[in-house]
């Protein structure tokens, strides 16, 4: 077995369907596994996915065990050389798997890599590699010095953001999102610390590869990432756990520093946590009524799947602007990007997954620089319709708001 895919599902059953089917497509020449853990997800995930994807294994966890110990629960039965943890808001191209592999094969220092993670706007997500975040890194980041010289290597190294972003580079963590790891580094380094419920758990596991001896890179091979769709991060619990579990990876590597110097990265994460739960709670505070954001669509697909997702945005957006234009791969090669396509007031491009290849998407996705679109999707085998705020499938005509 060359490669083991393991994804841990919590209630985002719409947006894993998805990503399970841009799996199926990157591995389909490749001797690979997919295993889904399900975190006692309330939605009818497992059920509803197990008759979709017969040749994926369920694993139904009866309680929420968290990130570190679901994944982990999977990567004890998996077999494959290569180990890829993949978060369910995601999609991945069709090359993808065999981009990493031949990178993998080709550089047996390497003990994980990260992809290029592309946000739904198209633009390029900072976390896709990240430092060490030593004491000084983290004072660096939680002081905002790393956001005042995001280009230096001494204030800014948090992000990297030094490095091409184009260009393969050796780094020091992976984001937990997207982690094609090496079998033999990790039966070396360890599985994931379980004592991490959610969050840390990825940049305490990069760190135990190198100091392994193995090195991570990232991969400038593009995937998308939804980022959280699935947490509702104007809650107690989430702050909580996100800062919790930064002064847990401080505790464990650094609980030797001194302590003058322990005591302001200590203040400044909990600070931190306690602005970031003020602030969300403050931008959530008008989402109470349920209301849908208003979002204005070009919608571009085969005729069927754009009268479709028409009929859609009518019931829910019915005042916003939208256009449909029929299209696919071969006739509109260049999608919303072309010459004859007027982007003006429009916010949102929808992709028909049946005319365009997922590497076609985000390729164009990625190229709408100067003139920034949100991406879409509509799949007519699931008559699905996926944006950044909302879910709503033909079949039931439900809507799943996310945070």
């Amino acid at each position: 077995m060359k490669l083991s895919v393991v994804i841990v599902n919590y209630n985002v059953k719409h947006f894993i369907e998805q990503c399970l089917m841009s799996v199926e497509k990157s591995a389909a020449n490749i001797p690979a596994e997919v295993f889904v853990v399900d975190n006692a997800s309330s939605d009818g995930s497992v059920p509803y996915l197990q008759a979709r994807f017969p040749n994926v294994t369920f694993i139904s966890n009866k309680e929420n065990q968290g990130f570190a110990r679901a994944n982990n629960i999977a990567i004890k039965r998996s077999k494959g050389e290569y180990v890829l943890l993949l978060n369910p808001d995601t999609i991945v191209a069709e090359e993808t798997f065999s981009n990493f592999i031949e990178f993998m094969d080709g550089h047996p220092d390497a003990g994980g890599c990260g992809a290029y993670m592309l946000r739904t706007d198209g633009s390029f997500a900072p976390e896709s590699r990240r430092a060490l975040p030593t004491p000084f890194v983290a004072f660096c980041k939680m002081s905002g010095l790393s956001a005042l010289f995001p280009k230096s290597r001494r204030f800014g190294r948090y992000y990297m953001r030094y490095l091409n972003e184009n260009e393969t580079n050796r780094i020091e963590i992976m984001s937990g999102a997207f982690m094609f790891l090496r079998r033999k580094a990790l039966d070396k380094a360890g599985l994931l610390d379980e004592d991490f419920f959610m969050y840390g758990e990825d940049i305490d596991l990069s760190y135990r590869l190198l100091k392994s001896g193995y090195s991570n890179y990232f991969l400038p091979s593009r995937i998308l990432h939804y980022k959280g769709e699935s947490t509702v991060k104007s809650s107690y619990r989430y702050v909580h756990t996100f800062y919790q579990a930064m002064q847990l990876f401080f505790n464990k590597h650094y609980s030797h520093s001194s302590l003058l110097l322990g005591i302001p990265i200590k203040l400044a994460i909990w600070t931190r946590a306690f602005f970031a739960y003020i602030g969300n709670q403050f931008r959530h505070s008008n989402e109470k009524n349920n209301t849908l954001p208003p979002i204005n669509c070009i919608v571009i697909g085969s005729a069927k799947a754009t009268e479709e997702v028409k009929s859609i945005l009518n019931r829910h957006y019915g005042k916003s602007k939208h256009a449909f234009i029929a299209g696919n791969e071969e006739s509109m090669p260049f999608g919303h990007l072309a010459d004859s396509i007027c982007t003006d007031g429009y916010d949102t491009v929808v992709y028909d997954t049946d005319a365009y290849s997922y590497s076609t998407i985000l390729r164009l996705l990625a190229g709408t620089e100067g003139k920034r679109m949100k991406l879409g999707t509509y799949s007519p085998q699931t008559r699905t319709l996926i944006t950044e705020g909302a879910v709503h499938s033909i079949e039931n005509d439900n809507e799943q708001q996310m945070a």
